[in-house]
């Protein structure tokens, strides 16, 4: 009864360990998450490739339900490269930090792609990441991954 034991088995480490969603030091000044995850790489703690991949593939989809309804978003979710470019930014800056891009996202929904780069371009974020911005700006103009 492999369920049966996988459900005791978590209730009682979640109860043991205690649920933190937020990285923090256990008591021996470990890096831990979760249910007592060590991720401190110093006790040769980490995540796999298979936690990576599923944590950015919910990440992928919580910026895509932000945008949800954006009319910068309804122009490019149907166009991978275009959208990706959004995701990217969304990813980077936050859906609050995207969405203070108001005339480059009006470009974008417009259809004006190579005023859009222009205009991203022309950013405070262009200076903080500007050979990101640089790569996403070509996105949107060209359409072509980068």
């Amino acid at each position: 009864m492999t369920d049966a034991i996988t459900e005791m088995a978590t209730a009682h480490l979640r109860a043991e360990e205690g649920v933190r969603k937020a990285a923090y030091q256990d008591h021996l000044g470990w890096w831990t998450i979760g249910v007592g995850r060590l991720i401190d790489a110093r006790k040769g703690g980490g995540l796999s490739d298979d936690e990576i991949d599923y944590l950015l593939a919910n990440d992928i989809a919580k910026v895509q339900r932000q945008m949800a309804g954006w009319p910068a978003w309804e122009k490019v979710k149907a166009d991978p490269v275009r959208a990706t470019a959004l995701i990217s930014m969304c990813f980077q800056l936050g859906s609050q930090g995207l969405a203070g891009f108001k005339n480059t996202l009006a470009m974008i929904a417009a259809g004006r792609w190579a005023d859009a780069a222009k205009n991203m371009l022309q950013s405070k974020w262009a200076q903080q990441t500007p050979a990101r911005a640089r790569r996403i700006a070509a996105m949107i103009e060209t359409g072509k991954a980068s």
